[in-house]
């Protein structure tokens, strides 16, 4: 048995703890210092990941908003990427179940013949083709008419000359001038349907005033200047006050009402073309974006009736009107959140159900010629709406991402403007999108971009904005713009019956 260290006593003990406790401290020293390392280190971590959340966040929120096209938001279908494939559930609504292609019982638009032609060539057989006898005196046993449409030169421009005479009288020798016609009143000058033509090119077709100048001398064999061609839209709009004056008065008789505005750039400023309309006038005039210049067009200050629009802000001074929110602004914003966030944004699946499946109903009712939807529907659409909205606010109540701020903010906005979202539905005079006045106002942006991205002068888009208004309400009305065109330019605007057309 190995022998036993001696234990410290007296002075030994003493040294032997102080030697330990002093140990002990430096320990402590140490530990204290990693602790402090330790909870830096804890911080900095903390920092990191919460740096790394905001950026992953943000990440997400640009992928989003690269990610957003035509079916997701307001922009045009003409913005989306030609080189981006497009999923093929582009839209909420869901699918038609029709075929592509022209559609049963549509009308045809296939070259028929003529039963008058200008020219009749026989081509009969020499010779028979058996025995090889000449056929010229031989009876017609049978006729296939094949034929061929073909264009034919311009001829040169028809020059008709008025000759202003003096004349003496006999009695009294004082001189007589005769008189031209009214509307002769330079010493060469082109007539009605050489304007009719440019005004054509140059506000029906959206080409440049180059352009549009070059093709109408291929076309007529009219050679007129681009600064002529250029003028062209500023003389037809100067003759369309009485024809604006019409549509404005029509416009505020009807009960609804289709609103929007879209940006265009002009001198070098954005400005805004507003539109009022409905599915037979169209009005259209420039100025900004506030309420003073909504009212500037003379047709929705004071409006009664009911305007269907989007979310613009600049339209709540109209408290004399009802409104109506457009659906398909609603359903490309549902789509927008549900894509991005489909497990935790299933109320917006659900409240684009719901819209599609009102819209349905409210478009089976107008066809079936019913008055209004029944009490249990609206009753049905009225619930299913309500709870959509109450789980829209429940599953983003607490959450603080970028998403869950927008489907909250969503959410509220559904429950605070259920009337205007549900105008289609509660009255059926009243259409489920502002479609119409969506597809009135794109000729401005159609001729924007076939003229550099811009116009030169606001007086040049202010003239093109009354001009299409008048163009479009004669296409309404199954009117040719180049008809429309002529009579303006002969015997004054073409204006449109107070009554819808059937």
């Amino acid at each position: 048995m190995p022998d036993l260290l001696p234990e410290p006593a007296g002075e030994e003990l003493l040294a032997l703890v102080a030697t330990l406790r002093a140990s002990n401290a430096r320990l402590r020293e140490v530990i204290e210092s990693r602790d402090a390392q330790l909870a830096a280190a804890s911080a900095a971590l903390e920092a990191a990941e919460a740096r790394m959340a905001a950026l992953s966040e943000r990440v997400a929120e640009m992928e989003r908003r690269l990610g957003k096209d035509s079916s997701t938001s307001s922009r045009p279908p003409s913005s989306d990427s030609p080189y981006q494939k497009k999923p093929r559930d582009r839209s909420l609504r869901g699918r038609s179940g029709r075929k592509p292609g022209k559609q049963p019982g549509a009308e045809s638009s296939t070259l028929r013949q003529v039963a008058d032609p200008d020219e009749i060539i026989v081509c009969a057989p020499a010779d028979c083709g058996r025995c090889g006898a000449d056929l010229g005196g031989a009876p017609v046993t049978g006729t296939q008419k094949l034929q061929e449409f073909e264009i034919v030169p311009p001829p040169p421009p028809r020059v008709t000359e008025y000759q202003v005479q003096g004349r003496a009288c006999g009695r009294c020798g004082a001189v007589s001038a005769g008189q031209a016609p009214a509307w002769i009143t330079g010493r060469a000058q082109y007539g009605p349907e050489a304007h009719a033509r440019a005004a054509n090119l140059a506000s029906a077709q959206h080409i440049p005033v180059g352009r549009a100048a070059q093709l109408m001398g291929d076309m007529t064999g009219l050679r007129v200047s681009a600064g002529w061609m250029a003028g062209m839209r500023h003389k037809a709009a100067g003759k369309l006050d009485p024809f604006m004056d019409h549509v404005r008065r029509l416009l505020r008789q009807a009960g609804v009402l289709y609103a929007d505005e879209t940006p265009a750039r002009a001198a070098g400023h954005l400005e805004y073309v507003h539109v009022a309309c409905t599915g037979y006038l169209t009005a259209m005039h420039t100025g900004g974006r506030s309420a003073a210049d909504i009212d500037a067009g003379a047709v929705l200050d004071g409006y009664d009736g009911t305007i269907v629009r989007d979310g613009y802000a600049g339209y709540r001074h109209l408290t004399d009107a009802l409104h109506a929110w457009c659906g398909a602004h609603n359903l490309r914003d549902l789509r927008d959140l549900y894509t991005f966030d489909p497990d935790g944004q299933v109320w917006a699946r659900s409240m684009a159900d719901l819209l599609i499946h009102a819209n349905a109903a409210a478009t089976a009712a107008r066809a079936s010629g019913q008055p209004r939807l029944s009490g249990e529907q609206l009753a049905e659409i009225s619930a299913w709406y309500r709870g959509a909205v109450a789980k829209g606010i429940t599953d983003n109540q607490h959450r603080r991402s970028k998403t869950g701020k927008d489907g909250r903010r969503l959410a509220r906005r559904f429950r605070d403007n259920q009337d205007m979202i549900l105008r289609f539905a509660t009255d059926l005079t009243v259409g489920f999108t502002s479609n119409q006045a969506e597809r009135d106002v794109r000729p401005v942006k159609v001729q924007q971009r076939t003229s550099g991205g811009c116009w030169r002068t606001l007086d040049g888009l202010a003239d093109f904005a009354i001009v299409q208004s008048y163009l479009s309400t004669a296409a309404k009305w199954g009117i040719s713009k180049l008809d429309a065109l002529r009579q303006l330019f002969t015997t004054g605007p073409w204006l449109p019956p107070a009554a819808a057309p059937p």
